[in-house]
């Protein structure tokens, strides 16, 4: 997943060899980091931007009484908090879901291939703001979705972002979270969450094994949850086509 940055950006903006040399030098190596454990905490200051090369991390607030809240997932290529760092102190925790690749990139740096480079530039800016489409995704999938959809939903989006960077083989892609992880994502108990799952699989949707999610039929699970791609606005994806989606013409199944 060394190439997962570019790839992502590429999704976005066509960039040149020069641009690609420019965003490799930003990565010259990174640390492994371990599952569970915080990349920056609430409180702190932001002073590097974290990019995830490999493995799956999360955005989240921890409420007075312990409750956990999911706000986004990071996957393979995500800048993790690409513009916080003009904020003097984080307001919500970065923490590992699985064992991670993480580089640590200073902002001047960042700032300086922005300066030379404008395809990264525009690159970096549509990532920026595909991160806060997702957001008001979400808002809408926790607000009006009821469970079996929303969690269908997640994964649909988790199959073409992880697409985009080279993580999917036959529909298939890593799925390494809990049903609490699950549940503290959308909003649900663990038991709703098990149930859901098994509704799924019942449907023959989706096929859950050893941390591995196979979705068997992309239409079906598309439809049945109402999933339009437009939100992420992945150039290349075999989904986005620009156009209205004739799969959503009938509703959202179900």
């Amino acid at each position: 997943m060394q190439d997962a940055l570019i790839r992502k950006l590429e999704s976005f903006q066509e960039l040149t060899n020069e641009d690609r040399g420019a965003l490799n030098a930003l990565v010259p190596r990174f640390r492994n980091v371990g599952p569970h454990i915080d990349l920056i905490r609430e409180g702190e200051p932001p002073n590097d931007i974290h990019l995830i090369l490999d493995g799956y991390a999360c955005r989240y607030k921890v409420l007075p009484n312990g409750q956990r809240q999911i706000m986004a997932y990071m996957v393979p290529g995500d800048f993790c908090d690409l513009n916080v760092f003009i904020l003097d102190q984080m307001d919500h925790n970065i923490g590992t879901i699985t064992a991670c690749q993480v580089v640590d990139i200073p902002r001047h740096a960042i700032e300086a291939v922005m300066v030379d480079r404008t395809s990264i530039t525009q690159a970096v800016w549509r990532c920026a703001l595909v991160d806060e489409a997702i957001l008001r995704e979400w808002l809408v999938n926790i607000g009006g979705r009821p469970a079996n959809q929303r969690i269908g939903h997640l994964m649909c989006e988790l199959l073409l972002r992880l697409e985009a960077v080279g993580g999917v083989q036959n529909n298939s892609y890593s799925f390494p979270f809990t049903q609490a992880d699950i549940a503290d994502t959308m909003g649900l108990s663990n038991v709703h969450v098990n149930r859901t799952l098994q509704e799924l699989r019942a449907m023959e949707l989706i096929e859950l094994k050893r941390r591995v999610l196979t979705i068997l039929d992309i239409e079906r699970l598309k439809n049945y949850c109402g999933f339009n791609p437009n939100y992420l606005h992945l150039k290349n994806s075999r989904w986005s086509t620009g156009r209205s989606v004739p799969w959503l013409s009938s509703g959202s199944g179900g």
